[in-house]
Order: structure tokens, then C-alpha cells, then sequence
């Protein structure tokens, strides 16, 4: 088994872990209300798909395997084999998270190693339990998959850092199986500018620009999730292809810039493109008040996040009791599946119904009270059938819409790049 290299976080994990313990998903699991056995049984007919899993920065720690249920309160772990198949969860876009770093030819080969690194590990795990699960290139392969009672495996970047030094990586990154490719993250990168950094290109960058040309050349999805307002609409009038927010909020709903407008959501949507709502708290309640005996707790924490990616199950129990003990001494405000559906309802109410999906940005930050992990998606299918929604409509959403993005993507494509990918053994 291959190990992910580490590459150097920066200023934006500091923000990140201070984020995580003002809005934490490590509460008991409250799944009162669960879904009824009728709603359970529409659940579990449909192709129940989550756009961004995190949980790829579990596959290189000592012992970890996605087969053993795990707990988010225990050590914080959100999705794994068991637990998709409690939840009806027939797969999903597993995440290349890579963290920014600096911009030189060093960094750019740190983060060039680290992408390929973790794509093999997505692949390894895949074929390491073939039995159960399978590596998914279009979207009839996910339908296929879910119809034999597999577990479908996308592979997604997130963050474009991997393959700015030479965009002719995004070809190596799809030869491996990726299928989405997100622009920024939590900083801004040679792409393009983030949500949450100070303008730089106002937009995208000139490279950016052909990373985009680059993507519908490759059939590939472009993930505007993390990216500014300006780098969404440049993206949007360039592409050839509906382009996706992997796991975003509404913004009318909660003002926070990790959030889209109304009229930006119905940019996406007028060229058939799609917004999954996710469900991370910080993106839907306040900021607690800066409380500096808090944030020097935080940041204490930050050594034990960094090197997270390698903690043994021990080590990251110990680091999520700690957490928690900082999440007690400093109460903070936190979104529940109330919340989570104001932002859902309130996307379909201005897109419509064939433009929203769901991401839980679970193993990243993400989950609300009662939506705590991948087990309690039935509930979502329960609230949108008490809210009116036939089950052709709640179809579209856990999966429909997105699986229409990558075939119109792939469509768009050159020909010549419908690649054939080599099986991982």
C-alpha cells in the first residue's frame, strides 16, 4: 500500500481547525425522527449518490479500512462500507483533497505526487474489496454498479494545485479515473481565485482559463465549489460543458461566501449545470464572537491535524476527545437538518428540481445535528417527501442531476479522450 506524501497546509488549516471546533460534527448522533419504513422504502430504490466524500484522507492510516463501521463521535469518521449500506448510499465522488502549498516547482511536485498518491489509493481500496465495491468512469457504470448491489467509486479533485505546474497532468489525472476536477480551495492558487482569499485574479487566471478549455477536451466535470463568485461566472460562459458545485450552500439562506448567490445558482442551472447542497455548519449558522483563550486552544490543536492523514485509530480518538473537550469549554452555535433542508428546499424552490443535488462534505468538516453521517440520508428522502416531491423528483436530486452533468460532460469531449482505464490489482 502506497502512503500519501504530506504537503504543507499553510495559513488555511489554521482556519480550517478553528472552523471545525466552532461548528463541530462530533456531537452524539441525533437521528430522532428517522425515516419511516415507507420513505425508507423509496430511499432505497433510487441511485443514491453523495458528490464529495473527504474520506480518501482515511485510506493511508495504519489500520484504517472503509470496511469497519466507524463512528463520528468516537474518532469522527463519517463514511465506511457498512454505514453506506445502512444509509442506502450506493456511492459517490471520492475526494483528491489537496491542501495548499506554496507556488514553486517544488510545491507543484509535492502536490503533483500527492494527487497521483491518493488516486492510487482510492484505486487500491476499490480493488482490494472488489467484491463490494467498484471503480465507476461514467455514469451507467454507477447505475450498473447500484443495480448489482455495489458501491460505486468516482474519483474528484479537489483543488487544481496537483496539476497547475503542467496542465497537461489533468490527461495523467484522468487517466486515473478522474472524472471531476475542482478549480481553488480554501486559497487562492495559479487557477484562479477562492471564496475565502483576497482577489487576486479577479476571477481566472489566464491558466485558468485553459484548464477549463482543458477539462471539456477531457470530458471531465469543472467544480466550482471553493471557487469566487467571478472564477463561477468566467467558468460558467467558457465551458462547452454544465459545470457542478460539488457541495455548496445558498447564500439567501445564509451569507457566507463558501456559498452561492441566487443568480449565480441560476447561472449554473440555465446551462444545465447542478448545485449539491452540502451540509457543513459553519456555512449555516454564525461565527461564534472571537474569544482568544478559544482560538489559542484551536490552534493547539493544529499539529495533530497536520499530520492526521497518518494517525493510527488511537491517535485520532485522542485527538477527537481533545476536541471535544475544547468544544465543551467553548460552546459555539451549530447547524441541524432543519437548517440543512431551509438550504436544500430553498435551491430547488430557485433552480428547480432538476439542478440540485446533495453532498454531505462528510470526512472533510462536514454534518449537522441530525444528519451526522452517512447513515441518516434517509431522512433527507423522508423531509423531501413530506415536503411534495414524488420519488421520480427526489431521484433526480440524490442522483439524477449530477450523473446528467458527467454524461453531457463526457459527450462534450473530444472523442479520442473516451479513455479505456487500466485496472488497479
Amino acid at each position: 500500500m502506497v502512503r500519501a506524501r504530506q504537503v504543507k497546509r499553510g495559513a488555511a488549516i489554521g482556519g480550517l481547525v478553528l472552523t471545525l471546533v466552532a461548528s463541530s460534527t462530533l456531537a452524539a448522533p441525533k437521528h430522532a425522527a428517522s425515516a419511516s419504513a415507507a420513505a425508507r422504502a423509496v430511499h432505497e430504490k433510487l441511485v443514491v449518490l453523495d458528490t464529495h466524500f473527504d474520506t480518501p484522507a482515511n485510506l493511508g492510516r495504519p489500520g484504517w479500512s472503509i470496511m469497519d463501521r466507524h463512528s463520528a463521535s468516537v474518532d469522527g469518521d463519517q463514511v465506511d462500507y457498512p454505514r453506506m449500506v445502512e444509509g442506502g448510499v450506493d456511492g459517490g465522488f471520492f475526494a483528491i483533497y489537496t491542501p495548499s502549498g506554496p507556488a514553486t516547482p517544488e510545491g507543484d511536485r509535492a502536490a503533483r505526487d500527492f494527487g497521483i498518491t491518493r488516486a492510487v489509493q482510492i484505486r487500491e481500496m476499490v480493488a482490494k474489496h472488489a467484491d463490494v465495491f467498484t471503480l465507476a468512469l461514467t455514469a451507467d457504470d454507477a447505475v450498473r454498479a447500484a443495480a448489482h448491489g455495489k458501491r460505486f467509486v468516482f474519483l474528484s479533485m479537489e483543488n487544481g494545485y496537483p496539476f497547475e505546474g503542467d496542465l497537461s497532468l489533468m490527461k495523467t489525472f484522468r487517466g486515473l479515473g478522474v472524472t471531476m476536477m475542482g478549480i481553488t480551495h480554501f486559497k487562492n492558487n495559479a487557477l484562479g481565485d477562492s471564496a475565502t482569499d483576497t482577489p487576486k485574479w479577479h476571477g481566472l487566471s489566464p491558466l485558468g482559463r485553459e484548464a477549463v478549455a482543458e477539462a471539456n477536451r477531457l470530458g471531465v466535470v469543472i467544480d466550482c465549489s471553493h471557487a469566487s463568485d467571478e472564477v463561477l461566472r468566467q467558468t460558467v460562459a467558457l465551458s462547452k460543458a454544465p459545470i457542478i458545485l460539488s457541495h455548496s450552500g445558498m447564500r439567501a439562506v445564509h451569507d457566507h461566501p463558501r456559498n452561492v448567490s441566487d443568480a449565480d445558482a441560476l447561472l449554473v442551472a440555465s446551462k444545465g449545470g447542478v448545485i449539491q447542497v452540502n451540509a457543513y455548519s459553519a456555512y449555516m449558522v454564525p461565527a461564534p464572537a472571537p474569544n482568544p483563550a478559544r482560538d489559542a486552544a484551536a490552534k493547539e490543536l493544529m499539529s495533530g491535524y497536520m499530520r492526521m492523514d497518518a494517525m493510527t485509530g488511537a491517535e485520532k480518538r485522542a485527538l477527537v476527545a481533545k476536541r471535544k473537550a475544547i468544544e465543551a469549554q467553548f460552546p459555539a452555535p451549530r447547524a441541524n437538518f432543519d437548517m440543512f433542508m431551509a438550504h436544500l428546499l430553498h435551491a430547488i424552490k430557485v433552480v428547480g428540481i432538476d439542478h440540485v443535488g446533495i453532498s454531505g462534505d462528510f470526512d472533510g468538516g462536514g454534518g449537522v445535528d441530525g444528519l451526522d453521517d452517512v447513515t441518516a440520508y434517509p431522512k433527507v428522502t423522508a423531509a423531501l417527501l413530506k415536503a411534495g416531491y414524488s420519488p421520480s423528483d427526489i431521484g433526480k436530486v440524490w442522483g439524477g442531476n449530477a450523473l446528467r452533468v458527467l454524461r453531457t460532460a463526457q459527450a462534450a469531449g473530444e472523442p479520442s479522450e473516451g479513455l479505456t482505464i487500466p485496472t488497479t490489482r
